[in-house]
């Protein structure tokens, strides 16, 4: 892989991380309909940031030990933020917050 590709990768993984973190600090100032939204989108954030590493680890751009490593804190934030939204959905009415429960 050329050297432009591997920092296009590294780069993108680097703004993600910035937009989960982003997203989150308007989730935790926002009101609870605005704060479900701003969760999905720390959700989607999780999401790209999990396939982005998952083609690093594949393109042998990072060792295996901190594949794994990243791995398993991207699942427990992911965990962490499916929960506060979960929480929040079954406090919040759905005509209120915009959307369906699950």
């Amino acid at each position: 892989m050329a050297r432009s590709e591997r920092f296009s990768i590294g780069n993108r993984i680097d703004s993600l991380w910035l937009d989960l973190l982003d997203s989150l600090r308007k989730a935790t100032y926002s009101s609870a309909n605005q704060k479900i939204l701003a969760l999905e989108a720390s959700l989607r954030s999780v999401d790209a940031i999990r396939f982005f590493t998952q083609i690093a680890w594949e393109a042998e751009l990072m060792a295996q030990s901190h594949f794994i490593s990243l791995g398993n804190n991207i699942e427990e934030i992911g965990r962490m933020v499916g929960g506060w939204r979960k929480g929040l959905l079954t406090k919040t009415p759905a005509k209120e917050a915009g959307e369906r429960r699950e």
